[in-house]
């Protein structure tokens, strides 16, 4: 804090507390058996819920499973990839290109790597790809949705529950990986939890207790420096 009281970067408890957060949070791949206790769970809803949207909207709602309830979605999920295309409610990227590229194909090979899956060993990187609708063997899943009416700025006041939420969980010993493959299953979730049709599958957050000895969770992404991607206009 400076003379005048005007807090300065890297000075305060919240600053150092979200810092610790954000440097710690990881998108799980591999989750112990033990269900998450339901009074955390609502938690982290509840902080969720701080989430600033358009004009107040909220738009999102949640529906989470818990014990048999994800044993049923898992197995569900799992047999319905296999023999449905890809439906999503939202256009899949058109294209990785450039930077982006390359960024992607660095995740997956430290993926692969992280579980020893040799370059160009396209049977089991398809396995590991599979592996995301087994929810990475996480004992929770939460289906993020909008309202088909609020369009794009709906899905994007989502992305911000998503992150406040993964944050939240991250605060209370709970991991999480947002997926945006399990999303592609759309018509199996909405039937699955019954949704209203005007309902859009954002993507899903599989959570519970991480599997820290597990290879899968021990590499880490690249993140570019503020340089890379900031532009200062000064007049």
């Amino acid at each position: 804090m400076t003379d005048t009281g005007i807090a300065t970067a890297r000075t305060t408890p919240a600053e150092r507390t979200l810092a610790q957060l954000l440097d710690a949070r990881i998108s799980c791949r591999a989750y112990l058996p033990e269900q998450v206790p339901r009074d955390v769970i609502e938690r982290i809803l509840e902080l969720a819920q701080q989430t600033p949207s358009w004009c107040n909207t909220q738009p999102w709602q949640v529906a989470i499973t818990e014990g048999e309830g994800t044993e049923r979605f898992r197995a569900g999920l799992a047999e319905y990839v296999r023999t449905h295309p890809q439906e999503s409610d939202f256009d899949w990227p058109r294209a990785y290109v450039g930077e982006h590229k390359l960024r992607r194909r660095e995740c997956a090979m430290q993926l692969y790597a992280s579980v020893g899956i040799a370059p160009g060993d396209r049977a089991a990187s398809a396995e590991q790809t599979m592996k995301n609708f087994d929810l990475f063997g996480a004992p929770h899943v939460a289906i993020v949705t909008t309202h088909e009416a609020l369009g794009t700025y709906g899905a994007v006041d989502c992305g911000l529950y998503v992150e406040t939420f993964l944050l939240a969980a991250q605060s209370l010993g709970v991991a999480t990986i947002p997926q945006a493959a399990v999303a592609g299953s759309s018509r199996f979730i909405h039937d699955f939890f019954a949704l209203e049709e005007d309902r859009r599958v954002v993507c899903a957050i599989s959570f519970g207790y991480p599997d820290t000895e597990n290879p899968v969770n021990g590499f880490r992404t690249h993140r570019e420096p503020v340089a890379h991607v900031a532009q200062w206009v000064s007049r």
